[in-house]
């Protein structure tokens, strides 16, 4: 007796997997979560990636002349300073801050009622480089020769701690997205086999007349795939829509660059196939683990 014969081009296999229940909303909700939450880490990961690429660009074609002197020469060490800077090959601009902006870039440490005027406040210069950049420690003697209340800061102690930190940031997204893989996999491995087990009898009754064992386990891999794909679907849609309404750029800090910028809108539409992909696989092996056991 052929099996398909007497299911009526295999649409009794489909009533062999319950179509409502626990399984099938757990399926459904799991997919849905971590579709949601492994869009937020893909937001997590360009978003650190585009601050590494920022925070390197800007820090590495930057640096600082702190000068420290007495009130009566601080000036004359201050010009001595930017007279070694202009003609330094490497370096495009050199320009003194005022005193209203180094107020600004010290306010957000001490705030507004600091009285700046009475304190001993370095003068600081800011350098811009050109593309060949200079070299550090050929200017650090010279202005040690020629301006000695002036040190160099040429931000590679900040840079590389800050640039290194926001890439293990983007690593840590990928990383929490293999998580949420494998966690998919294995809630939707326990809902499967919970429906492999609540429906042993009806399976032994299709080996009974004739159904092939591949046949009952493209059964439950079909729903469940199904289920998991327009679970992933909706959190996809969720996630997406969440981080849209994020604040952007303009709002300053890390949270307004979280987010997605062109091309890369399209990487939160993989998550749904490749979450489709995991529960073929999982309930696939879950699938004939069980059968085995039913033998």
């Amino acid at each position: 007796m052929q099996w398909r014969r007497l299911s009526g081009a295999g649409s009794a296999a489909e009533r062999i997997v319950p179509p409502t229940g626990i399984t099938a909303r757990l399926t459904v909700f799991t997919a849905g979560a971590m579709a949601f939450l492994a869009v937020f880490a893909l937001a997590l990961s360009f978003a650190s990636g585009r601050l590494a690429e920022r925070w390197g660009a800007e820090l590495a074609q930057s640096a600082t002349v702190r000068v420290s002197a007495a009130a009566g020469q601080l000036e004359a060490q201050t010009a001595a300073a930017l007279r070694v800077l202009e003609t330094t090959p490497g370096i495009e601009t050199a320009r003194a801050l005022s005193l209203d902006e180094e107020r600004a870039l010290l306010e957000p440490w001490f705030g507004p009622d600091m009285p700046f005027d009475t304190l001993p406040v370095p003068q600081l210069i800011e350098i811009h480089e050109s593309g060949d950049g200079f070299d550090a420690e050929g200017l650090r003697l010279r202005l040690q020769a020629e301006a000695p209340g002036a040190v160099l800061d040429d931000h590679s102690r900040w840079r590389e701690p800050l640039v290194a930190a926001a890439e293990r940031l983007r690593m840590l997204g990928f990383v929490a997205i293999v998580i949420i893989a494998g966690a998919t996999g294995a809630m939707i491995t326990l809902a499967a086999s919970a429906a492999l087990a609540a429906n042993a009898q009806v399976i032994r009754v299709l080996r009974l007349v004739g159904a092939a064992d591949g046949f009952i386990v493209g059964a439950f891999v079909r729903r469940f795939t199904l289920r998991t794909l327009a679970g992933a679907a909706i959190g996809t849609l969720a996630g997406m829509i969440a981080v849209a309404l994020l604040p952007g750029d303009d709002a300053g800090g890390f949270l307004g660059g979280l987010g997605f910028r062109g091309a890369a809108w399209l990487w939160p539409l993989l998550v749904p196939p490749l979450a489709g992909a995991v529960a073929w696989l999982a309930t696939r092996r879950a699938a004939w683990r069980s059968l085995r056991e039913l033998m």
